[in-house]
C-alpha cells in the first residue's frame, strides 16, 4: 500500500522538514491550479513521471513556468528518448495516480528505480510546493529540505538547469 498524507507528514516530522499544506479544490494541471498559486509564496512546481524503452523511470520536477524538451532529454540524461509513464507504472512505483505527480512520492519507491530531477529554476524559490501525494492540497518546503527528503528516500537528486535545451 503506498503511504498516506499523514505518513508523509510524520515522515518530515521525524526528519526535521518544515512543512506548511494548504487545502484547495483538486487541481490537475498547472493552468486550473493559477489562481491557488497565485495565493501562495514560493516556487510551485509540475511534475513529469517519464521512462525509456528500457524502462528506466524518470521523475521530474521543475518549476511550473519552465519549459521542459522531453525529445531532448535522452542526450543529457545517459538514457533513450524518454516518453510519459503509463497510469499502471506511476501507481506501482509512486504510488500517485495522474494529477498527483509529486516528488514525495518519491516515499514509495522503496526500490530506488525513479531517478530524480530537480529544475534549476525551482530550486531559485523559497518555498517549493508539492502535492501532498493528492491533488487536493499543496505543501510547501525549504528547497534545501526537497534535497534532503530526495536523500532520506535513497534518490540522489540531480539539479539541472532545463534553460539550457531551448
Amino acid at each position: 500500500m503506498p503511504i498516506t498524507r499523514a505518513d508523509l507528514f510524520s515522515f518530515f516530522d521525524r526528519h526535521g522538514i518544515d512543512h506548511v499544506t494548504t487545502e484547495h479544490r483538486p487541481i490537475f494541471t498547472v493552468e486550473e491550479g493559477r489562481d491557488i498559486k497565485a495565493a501562495l509564496p514560493g516556487g510551485h512546481s509540475k511534475n513529469l513521471f517519464l521512462k525509456d524503452k528500457k524502462d528506466r523511470l524518470v521523475l521530474i520536477s521543475a518549476l511550473g513556468e519552465s519549459e521542459i524538451r522531453i525529445n531532448q532529454l535522452h542526450k543529457h540524461f545517459d538514457c533513450q528518448r524518454l516518453s510519459f509513464g503509463r497510469e499502471e507504472l506511476l501507481y506501482e512505483t509512486l504510488g500517485v495516480q495522474p494529477g498527483s505527480v509529486t516528488a514525495f512520492a518519491l516515499l514509495n519507491d522503496t526500490e530506488q528505480r525513479v531517478r530524480f530531477i530537480v529544475d534549476e529554476a525551482l530550486m531559485q524559490h523559497d518555498p517549493v510546493n508539492f502535492h501532498p501525494l493528492e491533488n487536493t492540497a499543496t505543501t510547501a518546503i525549504k528547497p534545501q529540505d526537497l534535497l534532503k527528503f530526495a536523500r532520506l528516500t535513497g534518490h540522489e537528486p540531480a539539479v539541472f538547469d532545463f534553460s539550457a535545451l531551448l
